[in-house]
């Protein structure tokens, strides 16, 4: 009875040999796939690098730190990405559990408007923080008057950065919530467990490598944003300048290998999340059991 089921159950042969390809097929894919890949990534990496030790490592280190505003570009980055990054990763692990735990009227339209920034250009929203907290602007006379400026200072380039990073932590976690289940959240509510109790020694360590990886890709994607800063920053050389506008400008004043050397610290930035996000990946991956 047992060989008669592993027989219906084993795939036909004919439907075997279907599905297997010829090798010419298998390698010119490959071929193809790899020559994709060169030509698309690996060549501008190497040429990024290229061009930043062109005049050699000393011309490298003083394009980077010789200069005052790029020095500033730099400062401002790391302190506007990291930020965002806590701003939505704070609102991406409430509206994911929210959205994993909860059925309510209107969450289709969250998980909407949580996938918007993904479908509207950051030149758009750019725009739109112009029309809502410019001088001419909605809120902007009120702000005027008691002395805040949010367009063309740090506010600004927080508030694009975190709307064009908005859905990673949220994205990242709403399938891991699901696929955990709310058992063992119930379980500890049952036993007299706290709401932050809960979170804290149940849910936590449950998404702590899709927090991670989360996070990891929301830096990454601040960090690089040009857009959305382009129009909100005014692009004030010392003073609103991030390392992708510093970058651009360097270029347009035919700098090359100052804006080489400053491109160089954002691709190395992206090997590094490349290089953490697999071995995020690893750790998370469900390893099989030992057989006894």
């Amino acid at each position: 009875m047992a060989d008669a089921i592993e027989k219906e159950t084993q795939t036909p042969a004919p439907f075997r040999r279907s599905r297997e390809d010829h090798w010419l097929v298998r390698g010119g894919l490959t071929l193809a796939t790899l020559a994709i890949i060169g030509l698309l990534i690996v060549v501008p990496v190497v040429n990024v690098f290229s061009q930043a030790f062109s005049k050699g490592l000393a011309t490298y280190w003083h394009s980077l730190t010789g200069d005052a505003d790029t020095r500033h570009a730099i400062l401002l980055t790391v302190t506007v990405a990291p930020v965002a990054v806590a701003l939505n990763l704070v609102f991406g692990v409430a509206a994911a559990w929210c959205i994993a735990r909860f059925q309510f009227r209107g969450r289709t339209l969250l998980i909407t408007l949580i996938d918007l920034p993904f479908s509207v250009s950051p030149v758009v929203a750019g725009l739109v923080f112009v029309l809502l907290f410019g001088a001419q602007g909605y809120f902007g006379p009120w702000l005027r008057e008691h002395g805040y400026q949010v367009i063309f200072a740090t506010p600004a380039l927080v508030l694009a950065t975190a709307f064009v990073t908005f859905p990673f932590v949220a994205r990242e976690l709403i399938p891991v919530l699901e696929a955990i289940g709310p058992d063992e959240e119930l379980a500890a509510r049952s036993l007299g467990a706290s709401g932050w109790q809960m979170f804290w020694k149940i849910t936590l360590p449950n998404i702590k490598w899709g927090v991670l990886y989360g996070v990891i890709l929301c830096n990454a994607r601040a960090m690089g944003e040009f857009g959305a800063i382009y129009v909100v920053s005014g692009r004030i050389t010392g003073q609103t300048d991030t390392v992708p506008l510093r970058v651009e400008k360097l270029f347009q004043d035919y700098n090359t290998p100052a804006s080489f050397a400053l491109a160089s610290l954002l691709t190395l930035l992206a090997l590094v999340t490349l290089f953490v996000k697999v071995g995020i990946e690893r750790h998370a991956r469900p390893r099989p059991a030992k057989k006894e």
